[in-house]
């Protein structure tokens, strides 16, 4: 069944993007604050791509990795209420794409122009790496995290930086989103 182009009422969604470099606790901050707030989150779609892609990653992956990660998104989004979290987004693959090969696709950035977001939440690299297949730079951390806000900055989108034990990321968090929606 296909559904009504046309509103019933534009709904204000509020959202939130937990950013940053690899290992960084974006995908545990990102769920907790879904849950804590009862609200959807969109999954880190890079991370499901590569388990069943059965070969190293190439340049041209990350383009694809880029339009699943905003279908997510936008399906997330009808479901959301007042507030949509997202474990990512393209500015990440931006980043990385600039990282590992010189420049990003001209349509990630593009794509990634055209999508708006409320707040950052920029996760500091203090927690310990963890060894994953999928996560490539440990010794690069901070570099990366640096370049994550200087671009986040040129933005224009406020960010909060989320540094900390857990329970002081979190509670970080959860004041930058409830400052959010009480704006």
């Amino acid at each position: 069944m296909l559904k009504s182009t046309t509103p019933a009422a534009k709904k204000t969604i509020k959202t939130v993007c937990v950013i940053g470099p690899e290992c960084t606790g974006k995908t545990e901050l990102s769920k907790t604050l879904a849950e804590h707030y009862k609200v959807p989150w969109v999954q880190e779609y890079a991370r499901a791509y590569l388990e069943k892609l059965g070969r190293a990653y190439q340049e041209f992956d990350l383009l694809k990795i880029g339009h699943g990660q905003i279908r997510m998104e936008d399906e997330w989004r009808q479901d959301a209420d007042r507030l949509l979290i997202c474990d990512t987004n393209l500015l990440v693959i931006k980043i990385w794409s600039e990282f590992k090969y010189g420049k990003a696709d001209p349509e990630i950035e593009r794509i990634h122009a055209e999508r708006t977001y409320d707040l950052y939440l920029l996760t500091y690299i203090d927690v310990p790496w963890e060894e994953d297949p999928q996560r490539e730079h440990p010794q690069q951390r901070e570099l990366l995290w640096n370049t994550f806000r200087k671009t986040i900055a040129q933005t224009g989108v406020p960010f909060v930086e989320i540094r900390g034990t857990r329970p002081e990321r979190l509670a970080q968090a959860q004041k930058a989103v409830d400052d959010l929606l009480r704006a």
